[in-house]
């Protein structure tokens, strides 16, 4: 609701729309079939054994929900000064970018008028060109990684269009200021991520917003012991976006970071036509396999799959580094069962290949390989 910029809806529905006309849609949808909605309540546990969850509403206290299937969409939050260990003084002035969007947006409150921003993530270089327009100075955008962490588009859209600097391979040292930011510094790094000391240079400022990655919001998925992935940080899923608990499903940003709100519907639908199914006794269930990362390869989800005698499924995942020229291949018992070539691939940008479920005998290996 506090993404007012446009953007959304683009592959969804052929049309650009903003945060509220896109969730607008969907809302309204919702209640005209009838579905039953309990706003203000706040989950505590999940229990998949059980088909229940326990929650606490204003209206009704202490209250339990049974289902025969659930979907987890809890999202995702962002990364804090804490998780990055950012040295210095702890004065006002530091956000996360998504609070500052927040205050902007929907509370009409300016956070600073010099700005800093740390991480080139979407929410970060969306929240440039927000400041701008509202007559904020920003300084610089300043990445630690040698690319870009968002799409291509908001750096053309939202750093470029307003002449903002964007400093790959840079981090910051330190924060200055006691009541309020004075100050960052500012310094390259190296192969090892490591600050160049000499390098280093003082930018003045009264903000600094930070964009420095999202994790998936799975303390709930946790207790309830459902199997976690090491890399994305959510719940590993298959092709119908079912956990390791078989009447838990689970979509969007709580499974794995999506950079667009698009692909998160898409998995949504699944995980709510399939948990029907699965309420209704009609998912079959049958043996797996695993998807594998091979070369320039971070993750792929889902991670398990389920043979079929017809049909595809979508493997999504995203790259270790970026390339250019290059060709995605899946392999399964060593047969390639699906193959594309792409121009460019980029860790800020996820990445997807169709199989074909008849062809699985084994685990599926997805590689990225430069074309020669």
């Amino acid at each position: 609701m506090q993404c007012i910029h446009p953007g959304f809806g683009l592959s969804y529905f052929n049309k650009e729309l903003t945060g509220p006309e896109y969730a607008g849609r969907f809302a309204k949808e919702a209640l005209e079939l009838g579905t039953e909605v309990m706003l203000n309540s706040m989950v505590l546990e999940v229990n998949g054994a059980a088909n229940e969850i326990i929650c606490i509403n204003r209206e009704y206290g202490m209250t339990r929900v049974t289902a025969k299937s659930i979907v987890l969409a809890m999202g995702c939050r962002e990364r804090t000064r804490a998780n990055i260990q950012i040295p210095g003084t702890r004065p006002a002035g530091i956000y996360t970018a998504g609070s500052a969007q927040r205050l902007v947006n929907r509370q009409n409150t300016m956070v600073g008028k010099n700005v800093v921003i740390l991480g080139s993530g979407d929410i970060g270089m969306i929240m440039a060109r927000r400041m701008s327009l509202e007559g904020a100075k920003v300084l610089a955008v300043v990445e630690i990684m040698d690319y870009l962490a968002g799409l291509t588009r908001n750096k053309v859209q939202c750093l470029d269009d307003f002449n903002i600097p964007l400093k790959l391979k840079h981090t910051i040292t330190r924060i200055t200021g006691n009541e309020r930011v004075e100050g960052v510094y500012i310094a390259q790094v190296d192969e090892n991520k490591k600050p160049i000391i000499e390098t280093e240079e003082y930018l003045q400022c009264d903000t600094l917003l930070l964009s420095v990655g999202l994790i998936p919001e799975n303390e709930l998925t946790r207790k309830a012991e459902i199997t976690i992935s090491g890399i994305t940080s959510g719940p590993e899923v298959n092709q119908y976006m079912q956990t390791s608990a078989p009447s838990v499903f689970a979509c969007g940003n709580v499974v794995h970071v999506n950079d667009l709100v698009d692909n998160v519907t898409v998995e949504s639908m699944a995980a709510g036509k399939y948990a029907a199914l699965y309420g209704a006794g009609k998912l079959e269930q049958k043996d797996e396999v695993r998807t594998v990362t091979g070369s320039n390869v971070r993750y792929i989800c889902p991670q398990r799959i389920m043979p079929c005698d017809e049909g595809k499924a979508k493997l999504f995942f995203r790259v270790l580094a970026p390339d250019l020229d290059v060709r995605i291949e899946a392999r399964s018992g060593g047969k390639v069962i699906a193959s594309k070539k792409e121009r460019r691939v980029n860790p800020g940008e996820m990445c997807s290949i169709q199989i074909p479920l008849s062809e699985l005998n084994s685990d599926i290996v997805v590689d990225v390989i430069k074309e020669v």
